[in-house]
């Protein structure tokens, strides 16, 4: 029941954040929702151990900045709410092969077939006409999920904080930057933001509060009870549900070639899931025992 709420949180993401982006500039988009629920958690902050600063800047950056950013960027641009929804999910083997490179972990061969299968699927995606309309929406997924990646694998290195207190410094950490980067590559912005809409204020809201608080709070609440791989694979109802949101509520036109490339990213993510599932359930070595 708690993976099904965080499912419909994040898929309900794509869908308000989609209304929203009609308005507002993406950037400023981000540092909106960063701004509100960095006040939301402001009161739960953590002084960081000594030596993490660097390390929980770097995880801002990629995970609050350029993630957030790049992927807001790419649902603004894109025709439908299918094809970013999925290609974000290519984080999984790009943070698998990112942990082999900058960590020296290893990956059975299986592993490496589903990494394959799921960068095909991209390619596949990527040839459908909705897609083809506006390709710069893929490669900004593409770049997002990259980042989300590499931030995913730096926060394995980063001890001493809760959760929360990781979650409201990103924010905050974030939002400096993202007012930055809009004012450059978003001239007035703000005045935008000032004639904006209830819908897109409700976009906003929904965002910082449903998707982070609620979302990402629950999300941590499982990764304390269970292993992750346990509980990731379930999370990849999420851009199922978003795909039948934007078909249902804004009438995407899902075309066969978004559906097959779809299915093998899903298939390859799920077969990564499941393997670092199995490996999780290995026993320990008899010198362990």
């Amino acid at each position: 029941m708690l993976v099904g709420l965080i499912c419909v949180a994040w898929a309900g993401n794509f869908l308000t954040s989609k209304l929203a982006l009609a308005e507002l500039p993406p950037l400023l988009f981000t540092a909106l929702r960063l701004g509100v629920l960095a006040i939301a958690l402001v009161g739960f902050l953590e002084r960081p151990p000594a030596g993490q600063w660097p390390r929980l800047i770097a995880v801002a950056l990629c995970n609050g900045v350029l993630h957030f950013g790049l992927s807001f960027w790419s649902l603004k641009l894109s025709t439908t709410i299918a094809s970013p929804a999925i290609v974000m999910q290519s984080y999984v083997p790009m943070a698998t092969l990112l942990a082999w490179w900058l960590l020296g972990e290893r990956f059975h061969w299986r592993t490496g077939a589903a990494i394959a299968l799921s960068f095909a699927g991209v390619l596949v995606l990527g040839f459908d006409p909705t897609v083809l309309q506006n390709p710069a929406a893929l490669s900004l997924m593409l770049v997002s999920a990259l980042f989300l990646g590499l931030g995913t694998v730096l926060l394995r290195g980063l001890k001493g904080m809760g959760p929360v207190s990781q979650q409201g410094w990103a924010a905050l950490i974030g939002v400096g930057p993202l007012l930055a980067w809009s004012a450059l590559a978003e001239p007035g912005g703000l005045e935008i933001a000032r004639h904006a809409s209830g819908v897109a204020w409700f976009g906003v809201a929904y965002a910082a509060l449903v998707a982070s608080l609620v979302g990402h709070g629950i999300y941590y609440v499982l990764m304390q009870r269970h292993p992750v791989a346990q509980v990731t694979p379930y999370l990849l109802a999420t851009p199922l549900i978003a795909t039948v949101l934007g078909i249902v509520v804004m009438d995407d036109r899902v075309g066969p070639r978004l559906w097959l490339g779809g299915a093998m990213v899903l298939g390859g993510v799920l077969v990564i899931g499941l393997r670092n599932l199995a490996k999780s359930r290995q026993p320990p070595p008899a010198s362990e025992l």
